[in-house]
C-alpha cells in the first residue's frame, strides 16, 4: 500500500490531523507502505516521530537497520518483532493525565494482526489503561477488516469470547473523520464539525505531492 493507494493518503492525513489534535509524537514500525505514511503525515504536521524498526520486513528481501530518511537518533533497529511490540506498547501507555496517546491499527497483514490482538489482549488483562484509559481505534477502510470482525461474531456465538467484550475494548473506525471526533470527544478536544473536516481533509489530500 505504497504512495499510489487509497488507504497510504488516508493513513497520511489521519496521522497529520492525530498529531495536530494530540499535539504527541507519532511512533510507527519505521516500514514502508502505511507506516511510512503515518510518518510522513506527522512530520507535514510538524510533530516529533519515533519508530521501531524491523531489520527486514514482510516481502522484502534484504536487511537492513537503516531507515531511508529518518534521523537514526529518531528509531531504534529491532532483531525481534517482539521488541518492536513491547516498545509500541510503552509509547502507547499514558503516564500522566496530561498524556494524549492513541493506538491506531491500519489496515496490515500478519505483523499488524499479531499487534492488534497482543495490544487488545493487553487492555482486555488491564495491563494497559487500567489507571489512564488509553483508546484504541481500528482503521476499516473500505471495510478491510469486515470479515475479522464477522469472524469474532462468530467466536463469540461459540462462547469463545464473551458478548460485547472485544467491541467494548477498541473502537471500529471506518473514515478519518469518525476517528477524529472520536479522539477529540475521548480528550474532551475542541474538533470541528463532520462536514467541515470531511472538506478540509479532502482539500489536503489534494495538496499531497
Amino acid at each position: 500500500m505504497g504512495p499510489g493507494h487509497p488507504h497510504y493518503s488516508q493513513t497520511l492525513e489521519l496521522s497529520r490531523e492525530i498529531a495536530n489534535l494530540l499535539d504527541c509524537t507519532t511512533w510507527t514500525g519505521a516500514g514502508p507502505g502505511l507506516m511510512d505514511a503515518a510518518i510522513t503525515g506527522a512530520l507535514q504536521a510538524k510533530k516529533p516521530v519515533g519508530g521501531f524498526k524491523i531489520g527486514r520486513e514482510a516481502g522484502e528481501w534484504s536487511t537492513s537497520n537503516f531507515h531511508p530518511y529518518l534521523p537514526s537518533e529518531t528509531y531504534l533497529a529491532c532483531r525481534f518483532f517482539s521488541a518492536r511490540k513491547h516498545g509500541l506498547v510503552d509509547a502507547a501507555v499514558r503516564s500522566s493525565n496530561f498524556d494524549k496517546t492513541a493506538v491506531v491499527a491500519l489496515p496490515g497483514g500478519v505483523g499488524t494482526l499479531d499487534e492488534m490482538f497482543e495490544i487488545l489482549a493487553l487492555i482486555q488483562l488491564e495491563r494497559i489503561g487500567s489507571e489512564l484509559p488509553v483508546p484504541f481505534i481500528v482503521m476499516n477502510y473500505d471495510s478491510f477488516y469486515a470479515k475479522l470482525l464477522d469472524f469474532l461474531n462468530v467466536c463469540e456465538d461459540w462462547g469463545t469470547v464473551s458478548k460485547g467484550e472485544v467491541s467494548s475494548l477498541w473502537k471500529i473506525c471506518d473514515t478519518n473523520s469518525e476517528a477524529l471526533a472520536y479522539l477529540a470527544e475521548f480528550y474532551d478536544l475542541p474538533f470541528p464539525d463532520e462536514g467541515k473536516q470531511e472538506t478540509e481533509l479532502r482539500t489536503a489530500h489534494e495538496r499531497v505531492p
